[in-house]
């Protein structure tokens, strides 16, 4: 049990890390953002398997996640079409 919690903590490190480093391309900002969802879900989920009160925690989990990868995705296509790419550098969210 101690090995998997060492195991998904140094996951959602590598996520973090991935994403402090590689900042160039939004969808790989996105991609680490979603492994991050997903590894607080699997702990939530694998704490969660002697108790059955907090199960909904992890279905509103999930359910964040799936509108985290639409909003995402649809940022990403967003941005291709208007600066036709994906660069982080060309964000500029105060111009209209």
């Amino acid at each position: 049990m101690m090995q998997m919690y060492f195991t998904m903590i140094s996951a959602f490190l590598l996520s973090l890390i991935g994403i402090s480093t590689n900042r160039t391309h939004l969808m790989s900002v996105l991609l680490c953002m979603e492994s991050m969802t997903l590894i607080l879900f699997l702990s939530m989920a694998a704490s969660s398997i002697n108790n059955t009160n907090t199960t909904p925690i992890t279905i509103i989990m999930i359910a964040m996640g799936a509108c985290e990868a639409s909003t995402g995705l649809t940022l990403v296509t967003i941005t291709a079409q208007k600066n036709t790419n994906d660069f982080v550098k060309n964000l500029n969210l105060l111009k209209c």
